[in-house]
């Protein structure tokens, strides 16, 4: 499952992975993203928590890829990520490269409480 939501006031949008996502949950997350980055002005933070995450099918590489690409297209200023097990890392650097404008700043932290420092938050 994805879950996805926006805090206006704090210009944050958070994505997140929970359980076995299959690339079709993919498509129900699309609508609820577009809508939530539709109410953000360029420079908004982005949160993408993988720390529920328990597996993702493979072929959902290029579903992460078009999410990436319409966050970019939205203006984000900064991406922190969740991955507290690197073995989870369902290669996010790669995709990151290929998705993400070069100088766009993307910090990986181990948990919710540095994602918060990370994100100014706390």
């Amino acid at each position: 499952m994805l879950l996805v939501a926006a805090n206006k006031s704090k210009k944050l949008l958070t994505v997140r992975f929970i359980g076995s996502v299959q690339p079709a949950e993919f498509s129900d997350a699309q609508a609820d993203l577009v809508s939530e980055l539709a109410g953000l002005s360029p420079g908004f933070r982005h949160l993408v928590d993988f720390s529920q995450l328990e597996s993702m099918a493979v072929d959902c590489s290029v579903e992460v890829g078009a999410v990436m690409e319409l966050i970019a297209q939205a203006g984000v200023g900064l991406v922190v990520r969740v991955i507290p097990d690197s073995s989870k890392d369902i290669g996010m650097n790669i995709l990151t490269i290929f998705h993400y404008p070069r100088d766009l700043p993307v910090v990986t932290c181990q948990n919710l409480a540095e994602a918060a420092k990370a994100l100014k938050l706390s």
